[in-house]
């Protein structure tokens, strides 16, 4: 005999996950271009880096290319990225209305 078990939320609506108040300061950090770098490695490639909230000398590494351009796209893609998760923690976005 099978069991099928469901759980419901009230109102209908789903459980959003509680975004952290350090979860949303990295966020807003990393959605400015001024605190990433481009360093060149030893073997040609170029590093993408971002610079630590709390430590202004301490930089993580996150991607690896073969060009400068392609590393600053990479950038430029990671802080549009973080520029949008800024923007939807105001709520969802209208983007059609109907009469």
């Amino acid at each position: 005999m099978t069991y099928f078990y469901s759980l419901s939320t009230s109102m209908g609506q789903p459980q959003q996950p509680q975004i952290t108040e350090e979860t949303i300061k990295i966020w807003k950090h990393l959605s400015e271009k001024k605190h990433w770098r481009i360093v060149q490695l030893p073997n040609g490639y170029f590093q993408t880096e971002h610079r630590d909230p709390q430590e202004e000398d301490k930089w993580y590494d996150v991607t690896r290319r073969e060009t400068i351009k392609a590393a600053e796209a990479a950038i430029d893609g990671s802080v549009e990225h973080y520029q949008k998760k800024v923007d939807f923690l105001k709520g969802p976005k209208v983007v059609k209305t109907f009469k």
